[in-house]
């Protein structure tokens, strides 16, 4: 008798570890959260508990250099992931399409998403603090599970309906864009920043 694993869902994790770099995004992050009026307002209107310069800035790159020298650490992680996941680009390589701060404060979370018309997504973290959230992904079959009977308390990670990942300052996080994916409600006492972004074909 044997078993096959069929239609792996894979997420990616690497540490860049770069103090300096992680130094030099805090304070821009927490200098955009000061300076973009658009993107403040668009949290209060949406109720976000916090900052994100999702909705207001698409230029951080040539904003300010931390973001481009992000960009070009992320670079060779997008490059290793996409042949991991076998994808066939025809030759090409896939583009930044857009990338953004984060900075969730205490009680903030960030409801369930996919992000359409992209290929790959992620996260890389800035600061995390004790009692931070995780960042939690859905099984992608849930929608079409109807009389399955749910999995064991004990059961192994690739077998649960919902997984939680830790992530630590200077961890880079991708997964495939169509990946259902959440952030509960930040129990730490202080804010957790990132740099969220899309890659695209």
């Amino acid at each position: 008798m044997t078993t096959n694993r069929l239609f792996v869902t894979e997420l990616y994790r690497a540490s860049l570890g770069d103090a300096e770099l992680n130094a030099d995004l805090l304070d821009a992050a927490k200098m955009l959260a000061k300076e973009d009026k658009a993107g403040r307002a668009w949290c209060r209107e949406n109720g976000y508990q916090g900052y994100t310069s999702y909705s207001s800035l698409d230029d951080l790159p040539q904003r300010a250099t931390c973001f481009d020298q992000l960009v070009r650490a992320m670079k060779p992680h997008v490059e290793a992931f996409t042949g991991q996941l076998q994808m066939d680009l025809r030759g090409k390589r896939l583009k930044l399409d857009n990338i953004w701060v984060n900075v969730l404060e205490p009680g903030g979370s960030h409801t369930g998403h996919i992000h359409p018309h992209c290929v790959l997504s992620g996260t890389y973290y800035v600061r995390v603090p004790d009692g931070a959230s995780s960042l939690k992904f859905e099984d992608p079959r849930l929608p079409m599970m109807m009389a399955a009977p749910a999995p064991r308390e004990d059961a192994d990670e690739e077998h649960r309906r919902f997984v939680y990942v830790a992530p630590k300052a200077g961890d880079l996080l991708l997964w495939e864009s169509w990946l259902r994916h959440e952030v509960p409600p930040n129990r730490a006492a202080s804010s957790r920043v990132s740099v969220s972004f899309n890659y695209r074909a």
